[in-house]
């Protein structure tokens, strides 16, 4: 004889042995176990140079008008041309990812 379950009982058992488990690994891990994030840099020259892009990166504005003003210039003067071939290639590629 055959015994098939259906609805949310069939569900919830599996469901309910799975996170028994997963809880069991857990709490049965070494707390020396548990993952830290750490950043450690080797010397002071690592140091200065991150610290130095990080002031470049803040320094920059977070809107560059000047490529703003030409973009709206070469628009509004007709020179600023779409190519449509290249914008559907690079969907259909962005698609294929």
């Amino acid at each position: 004889m055959k015994i098939e379950l259906s609805g949310p009982a069939a569900v919830q058992a599996p469901v309910e042995r799975a996170v028994e488990r997963s809880t069991k690994q857990v709490t049965s891990a070494p707390t020396s176990a548990v993952a830290q994030d750490r950043t450690t840099l080797s010397d002071r020259s690592e140091s200065a140079s991150v610290a130095s892009l990080a002031r470049q990166a803040l320094a920059t504005p977070a809107i560059r008008q000047d490529k703003i003003d030409a973009l709206r210039q070469s628009i509004a003067s007709g020179e600023y041309k779409i190519d449509a071939g290249k914008i559907a290639s690079a969907l259909i590629a962005g698609e294929s990812r």
